[in-house]
């Protein structure tokens, strides 16, 4: 089964959104969460296909649940 959108996109799209909502920098987010910034840079462009353990770091550095990262339904 083929998707009508690139999910990588959308949640790179939602991720660099609640980053931007919350005021936090890129390279914030890469120091806060042990993540390279070129890294974080390609997952928010939704060129990187990322790990659910990258997930769930990310969730914790931004202080929300994984499943919040997850919910991209309404993204780009």
């Amino acid at each position: 089964m083929e998707l009508d959108y690139d999910p990588r996109k959308r949640f790179g799209a939602h991720l660099a959104a609640l980053r931007r909502k919350r005021g936090i920098s890129q390279e914030r987010l890469a120091l806060e969460s042990g993540l390279a910034r070129s890294y974080l840079s390609g997952v928010e462009r939704g060129l990187r296909n990322i790990a659910l353990v990258n997930i769930c770091i990310l969730a914790q550095a931004l202080d929300m649940q994984p499943s919040e990262l997850l919910d991209f339904r309404t993204g780009a």
